[in-house]
């Protein structure tokens, strides 16, 4: 359909000249710029074969015009090379989506036939006004190609951006749960599996019971890890046979205790108190606090030297806050030179816009204290009666 429409405005351009030869340069310029949008599909799919079909028609209505019909009715010797207009469309669709070799190269012959045309046909006064026209009217159509270019590129750009702003959250964010996942798990399990070596000998009941905390550990990690493969394949058509429904959902702070469990059994006793009216949370934030006592948890089994901790969480009318408390060694270069556990911390509640402040106790230990803000809460509304 994009040829028939070239081959369109040629008949058009014979039917216009020998249709009718006695009128006026102005009449055929303007039917010759009306049949430029019979070449819209040829521009689209060949922009250089449209500016050769439009440099033809247009320098075909300059020269076929009969020399007795060159001037209009105001006696000027102008009005034919209103034609050339519809090559500088094409030229500016041309700077704007072709690259500058194939667009430089393009203005210079489309000038450079504009102007010997100018010179041959346009008559006394006239040949200077006609060239001066026709260099303004060509740049005024490629310096709005080239914005619409620099516009394209620059968009083409921000959206490259986002798109590697967007993978690099995502890899953080799999960095973060990754590390609070396993680091937690393999902590226990290196410190029950120690245990358990020192004692299967002298004590066989103490090393089935560091197995079996060995196994539920195990098992736990294993379906967390499941849990972030099946979140990382959800664009994958066959996810949704894969099992997936049969995965326990995210942890938050209903599994405090049960973290605070499995921290005892890594030698830790972990008291817990809520305070406030508990309430339903957004899964982000309840993920993010979960992870957080998580973390600070696996510090206090690695690095504290202590066998007691203590969680605070306390619901806010605006905000959540989470505090974790040890009486350990406080701060020590292991705790604050290797891993990435806090700086996990600070990235989850910076994406939560909440406070992260961690350090020494003034008595000694350590102490990991995070505020969330939580979002309003959206009123029912009452019907009136």
């Amino acid at each position: 359909m994009a040829w028939v429409g070239g081959v369109l405005y040629l008949f058009m351009l014979v039917l216009l000249l020998g249709g009718a030869p006695r009128a006026s340069g102005t009449v055929h310029a303007v039917g010759s710029l009306l049949a430029v949008s019979l070449l819209v599909g040829v521009l689209r799919r060949a922009p250089l074969s449209a500016l050769a079909l439009t440099l033809f028609g247009s320098t075909a209505v300059v020269v076929f015009t009969p020399a007795s019909a060159h001037a209009d009715l105001t006696g000027s010797y102008q009005g034919q090379f209103l034609s050339y207009l519809a090559v500088d469309l094409v030229l500016g669709f041309i700077v704007a989506t072709r690259t500058r070799r194939v667009s430089v190269i393009a203005v210079s012959v489309s000038l450079v036939v504009q102007l010997l045309l100018i010179g041959g046909f346009a008559h006394g006064d006239n040949v200077a006004v006609n060239a001066v026209i026709a260099i303004l009217a060509m740049s005024a159509s490629c310096m709005i190609g080239l914005l619409s270019r620099e516009r394209r590129e620059h968009a083409s750009a921000l959206r490259a951006q986002e798109v590697a702003e967007a993978v690099t959250a995502e890899r953080l964010r799999i960095a973060r749960e990754l590390h609070d996942m396993i680091a937690h798990s393999i902590g226990i399990i290196a410190i029950q599996a120690g245990m358990g070596s020192r004692v299967i000998q002298t004590q066989p009941a103490e090393a089935r019971e560091a197995l079996r905390a060995i196994e539920a550990t195990s098992r736990e990690t294993l379906s967390g890890l499941r849990r972030t493969l099946v979140a990382l394949r959800q664009a994958d058509p066959g996810a949704a046979t894969s099992g997936q429904a049969s995965l326990a959902p995210a942890p938050g702070l209903a599994d405090i205790e049960r973290l605070a469990t499995a921290t005892a059994d890594a030698g830790v006793r972990v008291d817990v108190h809520f305070s406030g009216k508990q309430r339903p949370l957004p899964a982000e934030i309840d993920l993010s606090v979960y992870r957080i006592v998580q973390e600070a948890l696996t510090n206090v089994v690695r690095h504290a030297g202590t066998g007691h901790c203590r969680v605070t969480v306390g619901y806010g009318d605006e905000e959540l806050s989470v505090e974790v408390v040890d009486n350990g060694r406080g701060a020590t270069e292991n705790r604050s030179a290797h891993g990435f556990g806090l700086v996990g911390m600070r990235e989850r509640v910076g994406l939560l816009h909440g406070h992260l402040s961690t350090g020494p106790c003034p008595e000694g230990g350590f102490r990991v204290a995070a505020r969330l803000p939580l979002p309003k809460p959206v009123d029912a509304p009452v019907e009136a009666r």
